[in-house]
């Protein structure tokens, strides 16, 4: 009788557990579906913003050679730049972004606009082989040759368009035009002809060498990036205390005491390491000579530092004192090279420099990191979400959620943001920022008023799509594009990328379940790389099944 009692208790137990867990559970798929919703809402806010910043752009094209001026006088702006296409600002900084605001908000703009630019800036600008110049909008002039030019355009936009999309007729503008660079490479060092003397141009092309020495498998490539990091490994930092020094006199064997941790200087940093990681993955003996100089430059770089991580744009190499104290808001690039560097060493101190400016980005907010202008606020906001993507610590989280506010803020009511090519930076940023909040997913056939969300628990995802009556669409999932479009063994943090942050796998099973009628479906990760069709709202919770 005791038993009896005893097991009856015990059953009861087990059905109270069983229900109780139920309900648990129940309130844990509501509430990632809750979230799910409102980052659909977030994102779409996001993506309108965008698109009406593309297409108040694209309205000041030059209506005969489609090409973007590097500013536009609409914000009261008396700047000489008007008159001027340049492949180094408005090439670099504006149509890139202008091109991946239109894939993810204009399908027809991007097949037909977005070509039709880069057909025309070839046709116009090309000066000695594939290396543009600066094209006189007023007068229909086109200047020499830049070298400069040729090294920011692929650095920072067709880096960018070929890291989100891979293999388009970006690439191989970004191919030819870099073969021609290094082939027409001015200064003599020892260890043969570089870009230029200084650490900018070098460290651009650096970084856009690596990515197409794995992506292409052309070894002139590789070579050519191990020549630009051998004299900086070599000759270079040894004699500027361990730092690529701004310029560098080849002649006298002298560099400048200083070094720019911001753009227009930090770029070698970014790009050494990446190397770096390129030559450990092949066991090469670059990798052994590489790593006690590149670990010594970001030691150096570390320990100029601010009490809270943060870097100061420009230091004296000798003594490490701050030039100017402004505070880079280019300090994730910089981060990005020194989380990339524990990649591949398992050195932990370099994670832990990394969390800990993240921790200490909330000290931040509302700070003016460039004279007042978006542009600071666009570029600090990209350099967490890099490093979030990898180590979400929650002050930096709320810390780009406060921030983006301060971002979105300066755009216009007619869709221009600061009337120049920064404008450029300010889409990328939002971009970015929506798809955190949509986990990569995206639909093709977006309007405004179709929220795309999502939230990931562990290795489900939890998808919201909210959309207008009679609106038909396809629902695409974020995949591997370190792997599979730039042939990287791991996701380094990278300049200029697009995080990842859920991708499936081609070759793996996946469950859908449709949350309001129980309804399953399996896909491999290969159709929801290319998109499912859908045609209205919809909650669905995706898990993987089996991987190969």
């Amino acid at each position: 009788m005791i038993r009896a009692v005893q097991s009856a208790g015990i059953a009861v137990i087990l059905v109270f557990l069983s229900v109780t867990a139920s309900v648990g559970q129940a309130g844990e798929i509501t509430e990632a579906f809750t979230k799910a919703r409102e980052n659909g809402m977030t994102a779409d806010r996001t993506l309108a913003g965008v698109h009406k910043m593309l297409k108040a752009w694209l309205s000041k094209a030059d209506p005969e050679t489609l090409l973007l001026p590097d500013a536009v006088p609409d914000c009261g702006r008396k700047d000489s730049r008007i008159d001027w296409y340049t492949p180094h600002n408005s090439a670099a900084d504006n149509y890139p972004y202008l091109v991946a605001s239109a894939y993810f908000t204009d399908r027809p703009l991007f097949y037909g606009r977005m070509i039709d630019m880069l057909r025309n800036e070839i046709l116009r600008t090309n000066v000695s082989g594939a290396v543009p110049g600066n094209f006189n909008l007023k007068d229909r002039t086109l200047g020499p040759k830049s070298i400069f030019g040729a090294a920011e355009y692929a650095k920072d936009g067709l880096i960018a368009i070929t890291e989100l999309l891979g293999r388009t007729p970006w690439l191989y503008r970004m191919v030819d035009m870099t073969v021609s660079t290094m082939e027409q490479a001015p200064t003599p060092s020892r260890f043969g002809l570089l870009p230029d003397p200084g650490a900018e141009v070098n460290g651009d092309m650096l970084q856009v060498l690596v990515r197409l020495a794995t992506m292409t498998g052309d070894k002139r490539f590789q070579e050519w990036a191990e020549r630009i990091a051998d004299v900086y490994v070599d000759d270079i930092l040894p004699k500027c205390y361990g730092l690529p020094c701004y310029s560098y006199d080849f002649a006298t064997g002298k560099g400048e005491d200083r070094v720019r941790l911001r753009d227009h200087g930090n770029e070698m940093v970014v790009g050494l390491v990446l190397l770096y990681a390129l030559e450990s993955y092949q066991g090469t003996e670059r990798a052994a000579r590489y790593r006690p100089v590149v670990a010594r430059m970001l030691d150096r770089i570390l320990e100029s530092a601010n009490p809270d991580g943060l870097l100061y744009d420009e230091i004296r190499c000798s003594d490490l004192k701050p030039l100017q104290t402004r505070l880079s808001d280019n300090w994730g690039y910089v981060y990005g090279a020194v989380y990339t560097f524990y990649m591949v060493t398992g050195e932990q101190k370099y994670r832990d420099a990394v969390i800990r400016v993240l921790k200490n980005l909330p000290k931040y907010r509302n700070h003016d990191w460039e004279k007042g202008s978006q542009d600071g606020y666009a570029d600090a906001i990209e350099s967490a979400l890099y490093l979030i993507s990898r180590e979400p610590v929650p002050e930096a989280v709320d810390w780009v959620e406060s921030e983006i506010k301060v971002l979105q803020a300066y755009q216009r009511p007619d869709g221009l943001i600061e009337c120049w090519y920064g404008d450029g930076n300010w889409a990328r940023t939002n971009l970015l920022y929506a798809l955190w909040k949509s986990q990569g997913c995206f639909v093709e056939g977006w309007r405004e008023g179709v929220r795309v969300g999502a939230e990931k628990q562990g290795q489900q995802l939890y998808v919201s799509l909210e959309c207008p009556a009679g609106w038909t669409g396809r629902l695409r999932f974020d995949y591997a594009r370190h792997k599979r479009e730039m042939n990287f063994d791991r996701n380094y943090v990278r300049l200029n990328e697009w995080p990842e942050w859920f991708t499936v796998d081609e070759n793996a099973i996946y469950q859908i379940k449709d949350q309001a009628s129980g309804a399953r479906q399996v896909r491999l990760g290969s159709e929801l790389k290319q998109g499912i069709p859908v045609s209205g709202s919809l909650q669905w919770i995706l898990r993987p099944l089996a991987r190969p």
